[in-house]
């Protein structure tokens, strides 16, 4: 098989509910490797959080901060904050709106107490492996801190919970112009719907394509594997794109190839489908 670049999200893809990577991902990743091909991270987690568990299994670069960060070995490619005159814009529309706000910064995690509140008592839909995560980054005792804490020096992106998805819709009369908004899978029951917004442009596709300049090789020779919709940039800019078998149904929907679960070692089975191993 001709040399591929695979890209993989980490949360509902590689790893499931917070867990290290288990002994057959960490193998297909070693082994596709050892045939040739590249393996990237592709994460909406900065990287700060990303853990020495996973980046111990060995990858070619990260994405992270969901294209906010993109390195290559040991050269960072593309770093990018947004101003924090525009965090502070963000923060302002979104608290009028009563909707709680995380804020990840190269510095750390910084977040509203009343959005710690509400993950606690949320009870998530299966595929919303964003909203799983936060919970169990609280459980784990993750070093999360209060927003009065935050340094005020810029953030890769921001992150919100609401009680409603109506305040998330208001919301976008003030920055839809400029920022996607990703609002992920929930229950019929839920009292809790979290979501983030990415800047226009700079997303995990972008990422993608400048890993690709980097290599000289075509956005053709791709595959990138996700489960949620903050992949969907992603997996759009794909020569050839993967959803998880607990992927959100929209993913589903637009995707070349559905594989098995991440419980059900996905990333494994796919990767030998394809050729990889």
């Amino acid at each position: 098989m001709n040399r591929k670049l695979i890209f993989l999200d980490i949360d509902g893809t590689l790893v499931s509910d917070m867990r290290a990577p288990s002994a057959l991902a960490t193998k297909a990743v070693r082994r596709a490797r050892t045939n040739g091909h590249l393996v990237f991270l592709c994460t909406g987690r900065n990287m700060a959080i990303i853990g020495k568990d996973i980046m111990d299994v060995g990858f070619d670069g990260v994405i992270a901060s969901a294209g906010g960060h993109v390195e290559v070995g040991d050269k960072v490619l593309f770093d990018s904050l947004l101003a924090e005159e525009i965090i502070q814009e963000c923060l302002s529309v979104f608290h009028a709106h009563g909707i709680y706000c995380r804020i990840e910064s190269p510095e750390g995690i910084f977040t509203d107490p009343q959005m710690e509140s509400l993950l606690r008592t949320a009870k998530p839909d299966r595929s919303n492996s964003e909203l799983i995560r936060m919970q169990r980054e609280i459980e784990a005792g993750i070093p999360i801190l209060p927003y009065e804490s935050y340094p005020g020096n810029g953030a890769y992106k921001i992150c919100f919970t609401s009680t409603g998805l109506e305040a998330v819709e208001e919301t976008k009369k003030y920055l839809g112009d400029r920022f996607e908004y990703v609002v992920h899978p929930y229950g019929r029951s839920t009292s809790c719907f979290n979501g983030e917004i990415i800047r226009k442009g700079v997303d995990k596709g972008s990422g993608m394509e400048q890993v690709c300049r980097y290599y000289g090789m075509r956005m053709e020779d791709t595959v990138a594997f996700g489960d949620s919709m903050n992949d969907y940039e992603m997996m759009k800019c794909a020569g050839i794109s993967v959803a998880m078998g607990n992927a959100c149904e929209e993913l589903k929907h637009m995707a070349d190839v559905v594989c098995r679960n991440v419980w059900d070692e996905g990333i494994y089975y796919e990767f030998e489908r394809m050729g990889f191993l």
